[in-house]
């Protein structure tokens, strides 16, 4: 008796976007949006800065966003599928209907622009760059420049 074959299950849209996402990047793996960035979001013809800083684990992709108007604090929850990201802003203070971001991040992986959308009625396109002050990402390339001499040292005998 043949068994039926069963194969994990994936939405049409994420399988859709997970097939055109790739298909510009020459197969790359998944970009990394953890980090610190500065973006704008264009709302009626005005502009609004906003921080943010995301993590991302796997495909999974959350945070925190700081915008310069009175809206405040958000946090995030969304994903990254290839160089395509997905997230929802949920705003802390009550009364703030959630906002879809949808867009697609640079090849070097420091620029995101796309569109936001609050329900049907809303929307308009946002951009964001990576933080000069990305301390983690400072701190990683501190760590790779110290761990060969640091290797290298111990394998000497030499203490610091």
């Amino acid at each position: 008796m043949t068994r039926p074959r069963i194969e994990a299950s994936r939405s049409p849209s994420n399988a859709v976007a997970a097939n055109h996402c790739c298909a510009g990047d020459g197969g790359k793996t998944m970009a990394d949006m953890s980090g610190a960035w500065l973006g704008t979001y264009w709302q009626r013809g005005e502009p609004t800065r906003f921080e943010a800083t995301f993590v991302q684990g796997g495909n999974a992709l959350s945070g925190q966003i700081l915008d310069d108007g009175g809206l405040g604090e958000a946090q995030v929850t969304g994903e990254v599928l290839g160089r395509q990201v997905q997230f929802t802003k949920r705003y802390l203070a009550p009364g703030n209907s959630p906002v879809t971001y949808s867009g697609q991040l640079s090849e070097e992986g420091n620029y995101v622009q796309g569109r936001w959308r609050i329900g049907l009625r809303y929307s308009g396109q946002w951009e964001a760059r990576r933080s000069q002050d990305d301390l983690t990402a400072d701190l990683q390339r501190v760590l790779a420049r110290k761990t060969p001499a640091t290797v290298g040292a111990a394998s000497q005998g030499v203490s610091r």
